[in-house]
């Protein structure tokens, strides 16, 4: 892509945040995809000269070798050979199958030319090779994303773990908490989420035409073409072999690996509005970028533009994901069509989710934490000892404290520190009680965050 092609992408994901999403390029373009077929169908030659059959004697290493560089060195020239030879064939696994043929001779391989794509239909090689794509982007792209974003969750939660603040439940003042501790619980929730998420295998088909390796065995019937399948797409893709399958791949896995995906992004679209709050609340100021500008009308403006961003790609992410989900699992009979062209989108969703990734880094890097704010609000809010004044009172064998701080604080303003040492010096308590009940404070009422 020219530097000036991303001014005329249609997608946001190849135009405007393309300097963001050019790292899924090798594993989710077109260029990208054709790769990974021509892998796979190599792969799967070299793998039939083990398994012993008359019309194909053992490679030597240098065959070997030179049989793997053909993907190994497969570049934007290789590429556009394949679309080339597509635009006869009007069928682009078939294409794949020519170009590899085509290089076989300088190799002296042309004698075997017809076991390139040996008994295979194009799922075999589509719902192998874009698995196998998908699994190296998330390991090489998507899980490093997620695990950056997850560090500096944890940073900022250990920096901020005894900076005090005023919680909210149902958008009221509540019981305070550490502003760290409220970070950690969304370290907590990734772990678990991208666990799961890591758990999810990639699987393939592989069985030929309608999945029972009709053509293989009708050719070669004392084979076991399963047996060869098996190690075939475990040993040497790496991934787990569904079966037994229709034409194509159940999708069951992939459906599973989006709803994980999901869920990673929903926790990320509760953070991002969570701190969108937070800074609406004035608790966190925005680092100033000198040249940056916040309004095209406000000069003082200073958007949490970060987070919305973030919150927003998540979601488009999030609509694609649930959409591959929902759809890839069902098919018509043994196949139909639908899921080729859907799973051409699998890694726009992924896109979406690295922008939004990149977004979120960026924003938590730009807090600034207005600790005075948090202090003023806490100060603000002396109702909020109530529960532990009740919670002291009811150990002591005190007559309903609960109803007692409801009478005192319920609905009223004005509840300060005065307020608050009244009501404590007038309770029939010993004198050491009230000691206890007048050091709680909004300020180190936070339990045990920890």
């Amino acid at each position: 892509m020219s530097d000036s092609a991303p001014l005329h992408a249609v997608s946001p994901v190849d135009g405007r945040y393309r300097r963001h999403t050019a790292p899924l390029a090798p594993y989710f373009s077109e260029a990208g995809l054709i790769q990974y077929r021509v892998r796979v169908e190599v792969e799967y030659l070299i793998a039939l000269h083990a398994v012993g059959l008359p019309q194909l004697p053992a490679l030597t290493e240098a065959q070997v070798e030179g049989l793997r560089r053909i993907y190994v060195d497969f570049g934007s020239a290789d590429a556009q050979a394949v679309k080339d030879i597509e635009k006869t064939t009007n069928h682009d696994v078939k294409a794949v199958e020519y170009f590899i043929k085509d290089k076989l001779t300088p190799l002296g391989l042309e004698d075997r030319a017809e076991f390139v794509h040996f008994g295979l239909t194009s799922q075999d090689v589509n719902n192998t090779a874009i698995p196998l794509s998908m699994a190296e982007a998330t390991a090489d792209v998507l899980l490093p994303a997620l695990q950056a974003v997850r560090d500096d969750l944890a940073g900022l939660a250990e920096q901020w773990k005894d900076v005090p603040m005023l919680a909210r439940t149902h958008g009221q003042p509540a019981s305070p908490v550490t502003l760290g501790k409220e970070f950690a619980v969304f370290v907590e929730r990734l772990d678990h989420a991208v666990a799961q998420f890591e758990a999810v295998p990639f699987a393939a088909k592989f069985g030929g035409a309608t999945g029972g390796f009709n053509a293989h065995h009708v050719a070669y019937p004392d084979t076991d073409w399963h047996a060869f399948a098996d190690r075939f797409v475990s040993e040497e893709l790496g991934l787990h072999r569904s079966h037994p399958t229709t034409q194509i791949e159940h999708y069951d896995y992939l459906a599973a690996w989006c709803d994980a995906l999901q869920r990673i992004h929903t926790i990320l679209i509760d953070l991002d509005r969570d701190v969108w709050h937070y800074i609406s609340l004035d608790y966190f100021k925005q680092k100033v970028v000198e040249g940056e500008v916040g309004s095209s009308a406000m000069p003082h403006k200073v958007n949490p533009i970060d987070f919305e961003n973030s919150e927003g790609n998540l979601g488009v992410a999030n609509a694609l994901l649930g959409h591959l989900a929902r759809k890839l699992p069902i098919s018509r009979l043994q196949r139909d069509l639908t899921d080729s062209t859907v799973l051409r989108n699998v890694g726009v969703p992924v896109g979406h989710s690295l922008i939004a990734l990149n977004a979120l880094r960026k924003g938590l890097g730009k807090l600034l934490l207005n600790e005075a704010r948090l202090h003023a609000d806490l100060e603000a809010q002396w109702a909020v000892v109530a529960e532990a004044i009740q919670t002291v009172l009811r150990r002591e064998g005190v007559e309903k404290p609960y109803e007692l701080l409801k009478a005192l604080t319920r609905g009223k303003a004005g509840i300060d520190a005065a307020s608050i040492a009244e009501f404590i010096a007038g309770l029939p308590v010993s004198d050491a009680i009230k000691a206890e009940l007048s050091a709680i404070t909004p300020h180190n009422y936070i339990g045990t965050p920890g």
